[in-house]
């Protein structure tokens, strides 16, 4: 089952999470070029977000619109 994290009033569907570790260079900087060959790699994900040990690799819910209700024109 994935998960769903919250941010700045968006949803996001957690697909990878990945240690901070795994893109920090020995002097401490990230390597956001090995981060953007992730994200471009991974299907699905068009964002990335970090908590306090990971980065994670998400997909964005978009906001669901109702185009029309039909529910009472099909039971009767």
């Amino acid at each position: 089952m994935k998960q769903l994290f919250y941010n700045n009033d968006k949803w996001y569907i957690i697909h990878r999470a990945i240690s901070l570790s795994q893109f920090t260079n020995k002097d401490g900087t990230i390597k956001h070029d090995e981060i953007s060959l992730w994200k471009n790699y991974l299907p699905y994900v068009d964002h990335v977000l970090k908590n306090s040990t990971h980065f994670l690799f998400a997909e964005t819910i978009q906001d669901a619109i109702i185009v029309e209700e039909m529910v009472e024109e099909t039971c009767h």
